[in-house]
């Protein structure tokens, strides 16, 4: 039975008109469209990328990389964290400039802290970054970064650094506070700290093989060519960086290599470490 009657109009031309069933189902079709024009809106796979939940930063990681994870985590456009950075590091605003040591000049690295972040969508990146720096500054102080230097000691940023180099020089946890020794020993001695990490941190970039023209490159961070410390830390350490670079281990030794994975040599013997070196380099050549 048909829902559209035929109306007489004059001149016998006729015109359709909708029974008030038909007009109902019409109506019930343009609220359909709407639902069906939702329902895809809505579809899982249109959505945005959600947020993560959270953000783990693990132990070692550069500023460069935590700036990415954050962006990624949080589902903005690569380089907001970076200047969101930049912009608290200038901040004229006390409060809104990251509670960080005045040596560092408004850089993070080294207090953007190795953990495990809770992520929402109320969650910024320059409030992010926040909550890394002041984990740091809480962290340390429990790990026993001194609030001051003592005359002839690290400061707490000096501490810092020592952990950052730390973090990316030894193989293993327990090697850590011979790292941090051979360290202290060799700034003690005026020597030359020459650390393959602080190197590659100036250049950018992280690998084992360093040339003897990587060397020479004029860098603050070619601590080949430069004694002391760099001049910022080099990563993020973690708590075993730390308290390694807080209290190391008593000991001679000047000189490390790690010849394979699990086996770095500490010495205070130079033609030792020659010898070690020498070892460390066929390995190199014969894995390609």
């Amino acid at each position: 039975m048909s829902d559209v009657h035929d109306t007489q109009l004059s001149g016998g031309r006729r015109r359709a008109r909708l029974t008030r069933r038909a007009r109902l189902l019409l109506t019930g079709g343009a609220v359909l469209v709407v639902g069906l024009v939702l329902l895809l809106v809505l579809l899982p796979g249109d959505e945005r990328p959600a947020r993560a939940e959270k953000l783990t930063l693990p132990e070692g990681r550069r500023a460069s990389q935590a700036y990415a994870a954050v962006d990624k985590a949080l589902d903005v456009a690569a380089g907001t964290t970076k200047k969101a950075a930049r912009k608290a590091a200038t901040a004229r605003n006390p409060a809104k400039r990251l509670r960080l040591p005045a040596e560092a000049k408004g850089n993070p690295e080294g207090y953007l802290y190795p953990a495990t972040y809770p992520v929402d969508e109320d969650t910024t990146p320059a409030g992010l970054l926040s909550f890394m720096v002041n984990t740091a500054r809480q962290r340390y102080a429990a790990d026993g970064l001194p609030p001051s230097a003592r005359p002839g000691a690290l400061s707490a940023y000096e501490t810092v650094v020592v952990a950052s180099v730390v973090q990316a020089e030894a193989d293993t946890p327990q090697d850590m506070g011979k790292v941090a020794r051979v360290i202290r020993n060799r700034l003690a001695k005026g020597m030359p700290l020459q650390m393959d990490s602080t190197l590659n941190y100036g250049l950018g970039r992280s690998t084992l093989r360093t040339s003897h023209a990587d060397t020479r490159t004029e860098s603050p961070y070619n601590t080949y060519r430069h004694k002391g410390l760099p001049p910022t830390p080099i990563g993020n350490p973690g708590q075993d960086a730390t308290r390694a670079a807080v209290s190391p281990p008593k000991g001679d030794w000047l000189y490390f290599v790690t010849v394979r994975p699990g086996d770095t040599r500490f010495t205070a013997d130079y033609e030792e470490h020659r010898r070690n070196v020498r070892e460390f380099n066929k390995r190199q050549e014969e894995s390609g």
